[in-house]
């Protein structure tokens, strides 16, 4: 499959609307922010697990976008430099809702071992139990990527749950693609051997089941059967919109976690519209444009 990163077409509206948004076209700057706001979103929330924060990290990197863009020289793809805002941004922004306290795997595992095991048939919710494992399952897994340090997260997002390749990859992360590659088996190999030690999801060998753990993050306040956080406004799912490039696994049971992130779902930015028009109304960018 083409990447997105080197679809031509892509590239050429990108570079229409820009050219049209610094002659001071509202709605040109209105639809390149459209165009990518779900991809950082979507990046946002697998960073810091928390849909609110990911929503404020979006709108912060999209200020950045629009009062940076008259300094994009057209050297690199547009997106790939978009990406390299958003990675310094990640890495250098406050810590989050779930980033207050430094999380380990063994810290994450002791707190998986403290929920108890409980039947969701006690419990009763407009929204079925299948939805709510589910909802539980994807804030579990978020939860497990916390345990790798920001820049670790950030290259397994891009390197194995979009896929990106190597070459765009290591200019967005501005490292070497040796590097990268080096970095990201390490985050792969810390976050999958957790897993197969612990979670029950591939290896049948472990206790720990979504459904039996479900009842328990509702009671914790880690999944709200009311207002899911990872399933609404679903569009697709990761793996449907990921570049799909060619990995040669020798362990099949990594290909297994790796699809199990994958099948998480790719969601619509909330209030994206709204938030755009907010933001194209500031005082800042209405002064950078002209409009």
């Amino acid at each position: 499959m083409k990447s997105l990163f080197e679809d031509n077409n892509i590239k050429i509206e990108d570079n229409i609307l820009i050219d049209r948004a610094l002659k001071g076209n509202k709605t040109a700057l209105e639809n390149l922010i459209k165009k990518h706001q779900n991809w950082i979103y979507n990046v946002a929330i697998a960073m810091v697990s928390d849909h609110n924060d990911a929503a404020d990290i979006t709108q912060e990197v999209l200020i950045k976008l629009t009062t940076k863009l008259g300094t994009f020289k057209n050297e690199s793809n547009f997106r790939t430099w978009l990406y390299r805002i958003a990675k310094n941004h990640f890495l250098n922004m406050k810590r989050g809702k779930y980033e207050t306290k430094l999380i380990t795997f063994d810290k994450f595992g002791e707190g998986l071992d403290t929920i108890p095991n409980e039947s969701l048939s006690n419990l009763s919710y407009e929204i079925d139990n299948k939805t709510l494992v589910e909802e539980a399952k994807i804030s579990c897994m978020k939860g497990m990527l916390l345990c790798l340090d920001r820049e670790q997260r950030l290259i397994y997002i891009i390197g194995e749950l979009f896929e990106f390749t190597d070459t765009i990859a290591s200019e967005i992360m501005e490292i070497s693609k040796t590097n990268f590659r080096v970095k990201l088996h390490r985050a792969k190999q810390q976050l999958y051997n957790f897993m197969d030690n612990k979670c029950g999801l591939v290896n049948k060998k472990n206790p720990c089941r979504c459904a039996r753990k479900t009842a328990g993050f509702i009671k914790m306040g880690y999944v709200d059967p009311i207002n899911l956080h990872f399933q609404k406004e679903r569009i697709i799912s990761i793996g449907k919109v990921a570049n799909k490039k060619v990995n040669a696994y020798d362990n099949e049971v990594i290909r297994d976690y790796q699809q199990l992130f994958q099948n998480h779902p790719f969601v619509q930015s909330p209030n994206s519209l709204k938030s755009i028009k907010k933001l194209l109304s500031s005082k800042t960018i209405k002064a950078t444009f002209n409009f």
